[in-house]
């Protein structure tokens, strides 16, 4: 049987990035991509006040972790940030799981989970 890929995508509060990372990284999430987005979701945003005027902020800054993975378990990878994100109040966030039905290795050519699995033996260079 053939190896699912499933990219798992968090969006959550800027505050919690390190803690996620090394909290992935204790169970063998090592690859992610981070990106600082903003959104709304049920917080609605907020209201800010800048030189005596009222302003709404319905955008409110969060980050994106991306991983992908075909090893380690998936159920493993959301229980764990649920765990470290999880503060009870709105904003903790979200997580988004997908199926791909590919991966490419720009380097090699290699594709399928051969793309996303680490090469024994070989470091990059720095």
């Amino acid at each position: 049987m053939e190896q699912k890929i499933t990219k798992i995508e968090i969006i959550t509060r800027p505050a919690k990035l390190e803690e996620l990372k090394e909290a992935l990284n204790n169970i063998g999430v090592l690859g992610m991509t981070v990106s600082q987005v903003y959104g709304c979701g049920l917080q609605k945003g907020h209201k800010e006040v800048f030189r005596g005027k009222e302003f709404d902020i319905n955008l409110v800054p969060k980050i994106k972790v991306e991983t992908v993975v075909c090893e380690i378990p998936v159920e493993r990878v959301i229980e764990t940030a649920q765990k470290v994100l999880k503060t009870g109040k709105f904003g903790d966030g979200k997580i988004f799981v997908y199926e791909l039905s590919n991966a490419v290795r720009i380097r090699t050519g290699q594709s399928g989970v051969d793309a996303i699995k680490d090469i024994p033996g070989e470091k990059p260079e720095r």
